[in-house]
């Protein structure tokens, strides 16, 4: 199976993160963007600073897209300031746009501040020719939360966007950046995607974080996923397994 238009190829530690400079943060992504095209991968996934850069970058040599994250990686961001988060990045230039929901407001029972930048921020992206994923974090949920956000997120693209931009809009597992614990994974499972895609209706489905080999890629596919996000792409394609990273 060739999983390249599958992929995500994902870069989203800053420098303070990763402990490198700037410079070499930007050499990274721009590394990325080069195996994007050489392997015919869909996407590049990055942070909102570099988008404008790399979309300059790639659109006269191919057809790699660009995704950035917005809200990232709490999700607790206000909705005004994931809209601004957002406007910026569909005004650099920005395919996709993958918005961290505010899980946090939704276990707390604000389910009203959930909707609104459910459907706010995917109105946004949608009438800017953006597809929008809403990452949910289900590590830092029960499965009667991944069960329920999920069905939120549908019932709220059900009510106001029509059949053909419903496909448009993803419900996505992870940012990889929780911080679990005992070891417990922080990004896709099988028994989580299988939990989003039973209470997901039409919404197609990102499984993010925590695909190493190429079987686990493979499976997730089988389980119906359309993409998935990884920062270990060009290994997954020469059938490597990888030990560690998003």
């Amino acid at each position: 199976m060739n999983i390249a238009q599958y992929l995500d190829s994902t870069y989203l530690k800053t420098p303070a993160q990763s402990g490198l400079t700037e410079e070499a943060t930007k050499k990274i992504v721009f590394e990325l963007c080069d195996e994007a095209l050489a392997n015919h991968i869909f996407a590049v996934m990055i942070r909102p600073d570099y988008v404008k850069e790399v979309k300059t970058y790639l659109a006269p040599k191919g057809d790699v897209k660009v995704g950035t994250v917005i809200g990232f990686h709490e999700g607790t961001y206000t909705v005004e300031e994931k809209l601004a988060e957002a406007q910026k990045a569909i005004e650099d230039g920005v395919d996709e746009l993958d918005y961290v929901i505010n899980f946090e407001a939704y276990k707390a029972g604000d389910l009203d501040t959930v909707k609104r930048e459910v459907v706010e921020g995917s109105k946004l992206g949608l009438d800017n020719g953006k597809i929008v994923k809403w990452i949910i974090e289900i590590a830092a949920l029960t499965n009667a939360q991944i069960e329920g956000i999920t069905t939120l997120i549908r019932q709220c693209a059900e009510e106001h966007f029509s059949p053909e931009e419903q496909a448009k809009i993803f419900v996505k597992s992870s940012t990889g950046f929780f911080k679990t614990e005992d070891g417990k994974p922080n990004g896709a499972t099988v028994e989580g995607i299988k939990l989003m895609k039973a209470n997901a209706g039409v919404l197609p489905i990102k499984a993010a974080g925590g695909v190493r080999t190429p079987e686990e890629a493979q499976e997730m596919i089988a389980l119906g996923v359309t993409r998935i996000g990884t920062s270990s792409a060009l290994a997954l394609l020469k059938g490597e397994t990888t030990s560690g990273g998003y």
